[in-house]
């Protein structure tokens, strides 16, 4: 099939290409600039303008919109928070405008969310995907988001979204970072250790994603591994697979507070979410536990 990434050569996108690509498939990616260093077919898109060149999707299959500005990657100044939903939002809108005038359109969409749907905050509460959403920036985000997808459906196009946890691999992302620090001897729970982090590793992502185009979903499904853990067991776990000792005492909140201003909650909250309801839609992870995941990329 000839398939279209949004967001395609961030984390996520860049090895979706890859295991796309080794099924035989058609990569494309949507870039607001030619890529002139990849070896990827680019279709250019200006999402501020709303500009986007039909012609270049008419014998499109599917879609993977994954496009979003990074949202640990800069302080969460009122202009970065309005980038940070603009760049969802907007992209969203000008996919649907831009194929409601095809006569032929992508037979489906899989898009990108965020577990951040929920809330960030810390309970004993197992988050599925019928709950209610959150009130907070990430939340409103997101609530946003997902809404300019579903109005995709309107035009007869199967659509299905994942809400992503933390995505685990050595080439990028969170654990990246967190695991400089255990390297060199600076790694330690952070505040009081007993928020959970939903994670998942970024293989079994991207083979959610694929699974929903194989078996043609229509649905919103938990990116998140099976199995739940908090702050502090995720730290010694990771100390534990880089063969590195833990002294330190836990990174206290203000601290952390102070370094990271409102970007900190992202870090110092976290609830369990469920991924029952994509296993009863028949995916089976390759990565069910924190050891297996950490393994795989360190061993």
């Amino acid at each position: 099939m000839k398939i279209l990434i949004s967001g395609g050569t961030g984390l996520v996108g860049s090895r979706l290409t890859t295991m796309l690509e080794e099924e035989g498939h058609h990569v494309w990616h949507l870039s607001r600039s030619p890529q002139s260093n990849s070896s990827n077919n680019t279709i250019v898109w200006d999402t501020q303008n709303g500009t986007l060149d039909a012609e270049k999707l008419k014998d499109v299959d599917y879609i993977f919109h994954l496009a979003g500005a990074g949202v640990a990657d800069k302080a969460w100044t009122k202009a970065y928070k309005d980038m940070i939903a603009a760049s969802r939002i907007d992209s969203t809108r000008l996919l649907y405008k831009t194929l409601k005038l095809l006569k032929d359109k992508p037979k489906g969409l899989t898009s990108a969310s965020a577990v951040g749907y929920y809330g960030i905050m810390t309970s004993e509460n197992i988050y599925v995907e019928s709950d209610a959403p959150g009130s907070e920036f990430l939340a409103e985000t997101c609530v946003n988001w997902e809404r300019e997808v579903d109005k995709l459906r309107t035009l007869g196009i199967k659509v299905s979204k994942i809400r992503i946890g933390l995505v685990l691999s050595k080439r990028g992302g969170a654990l990246k970072e967190i695991a400089k620090a255990v390297k060199f001897g600076f790694g330690a729970p952070l505040g009081n250790g007993t928020q959970y982090m939903p994670w998942i590793h970024l293989d079994d992502l991207c083979r959610m994603f694929m699974h929903c185009m194989h078996q043609e979903l229509e649905n919103t499904f938990n990116g998140v591994a099976p199995e739940h853990i908090d702050n502090r067991g995720f730290t010694k776990q990771l100390a534990r697979i880089l063969r590195k000792p833990l002294f330190l005492p836990n990174v206290p909140s203000f601290v952390l507070k102070l370094i990271l201003g409102e970007r900190a909650q992202l870090v110092l909250n976290g609830s369990r979410v469920s991924s029952d309801k994509i296993r009863k839609n028949g995916f089976i992870f390759k990565f069910e536990t924190l050891n297996e995941a950490l393994n795989d990329l360190y061993n």
